[in-house]
C-alpha cells in the first residue's frame, strides 16, 4: 500500500500540472500560486483540527525557512510550467536532490561517496542534454526558472529533514507552507492584477490546490508506512505522468534525445537517494511534506 499511495501521489502531482498549465493561459503565475496556497491551507486546518494538533509552532525560525524557500520555488515552478513543455518543466523541478547533495556538502560538510558524486555528474549531463536541443530562444525564462525551483527547493528540503527531528506534524509543517505560498500569491496578485474566473475556470484554479493537497496527503501515507528510499524513488513517476499528460492534451513531441535527458535525470535523482541513505537515521525519517514545489 504504500507504493500504491506514492503512485496516487505522482498522479495527482502530475494532475495539478496540467490545472497549472491550463490555467497559465488566462491568470498570472501569481494568482494560480495563491490559489494553490489557499485552498491548501484550508484542507490542511480542517485534519488539523480533525486531529486536534495545535497550529502554533515553537519552530518558527525552521517554519518560516522551510515555508519562504518551498513558496519561492513553488512560484517558480508555476512559472516554468506555463512557459515549457509539461515533462520538460516537471523534470527540471525534479533536479533538486542533485542540489540537496552538494548544499549537504558546500553548506553542511558532508562528505559523499563516490557513488552519489557520479550521480551529480549524471543529472548535469541530463539537464545540459535536455536543455540545449529542445528549448526555443523565447523559452529559457522558463528554463532558469525551473532549475531555479529545483535549486530553492533544495533548501526547503534541508529544513524539512531539521522539522523531522525536532518532531514537527506534518500537518502542521503543511499548514504553514500553505499560509505562507498564499501571502505571496496575493502580493503578487495585488501587484499585477486578480482576474475573475469564469465558472469553468475557477474548476481549474481550485483543482491546483486540490490536487496539490491530495497528493501530499497521499505522499504523507506512503512515507509514514513505507519505506522512505522506495517511496522517494517512486516520486519520480511524475515525470512519467507528465510527459503522457503532455503527449495526450497538448501533442508535445518530444525527441529521442529529451527521453535521454529525462531518464539520466531520473536516474541520477535516485542514485543520490540511494548513495546518501542512512538506515534508521533521523533524515529518513523526515515528514513526507518536503514536497512543495510543488508539490
Amino acid at each position: 500500500m504504500p507504493a500504491f499511495w506514492m503512485i496516487v501521489s505522482c498522479f495527482l502531482f502530475a494532475c495539478m500540472g496540467v490545472c497549472v498549465k491550463l490555467a497559465a493561459v488566462d491568470f498570472s503565475t501569481g494568482e494560480t500560486v495563491l490559489y494553490r496556497g489557499f485552498v491548501s491551507m484550508l484542507i490542511m486546518a480542517v485534519l488539523a483540527l480533525a486531529q486536534r494538533i495545535p497550529l502554533s509552532t515553537p519552530h518558527w525560525r525552521l517554519q518560516l525557512s522551510r515555508s519562504l524557500s518551498g513558496s519561492i520555488a513553488l512560484a517558480c515552478y508555476f512559472f516554468a510550467i506555463g512557459l515549457l513543455p509539461l515533462a520538460t518543466a516537471v523534470t527540471l523541478n525534479y533536479t533538486s536532490p542533485i542540489f540537496v547533495a552538494l548544499l549537504l556538502v558546500l553548506l553542511l560538510g558532508e562528505r559523499l561517496r563516490w557513488p552519489a558524486l557520479l550521480a551529480v555528474l549524471i543529472g548535469f549531463i541530463g539537464v545540459a542534454l535536455l536543455l540545449r536541443p529542445t528549448l526555443q530562444p523565447d523559452q529559457w525564462p522558463g528554463a532558469l526558472a525551473g532549475l531555479g525551483s529545483g535549486a530553492v527547493a533544495s533548501l526547503a528540503y534541508i529544513s524539512v529533514r531539521e522539522l523531522g527531528r525536532v518532531g514537527e506534524p506534518e500537518v502542521r509543517t503543511v499548514f504553514w507552507f500553505s499560509l505562507t505560498t498564499s501571502l505571496v500569491g496575493l502580493s503578487w496578485t495585488l501587484a499585477t492584477g486578480f482576474h475573475l474566473p469564469a465558472p469553468g475556470q475557477l474548476m481549474t484554479l481550485l483543482g491546483i490546490g486540490l490536487f496539490g493537497g491530495l497528493a501530499q496527503l497521499a505522499m504523507t501515507r506512503s512515507y509514514r508506512y513505507g519505506r522512505t528510499v522506495v517511496s522517494a524513488n517512486l516520486s519520480y513517476a511524475t515525470v512519467v505522468f507528465a510527459s503522457l499528460f503532455g503527449v495526450l492534451i497538448w501533442d508535445e513531441a518530444m525527441p529521442s534525445s529529451s527521453w535521454l535527458a529525462i531518464a539520466l535525470i531520473v536516474a541520477s535523482a535516485i542514485l543520490i537517494s540511494l548513495a546518501t541513505r542512512r538506515p534508521g537515521s533521523p533524515a529518513q525519517r523526515a515528514p513526507a511534506s518536503s514536497r512543495p514545489a510543488g508539490d
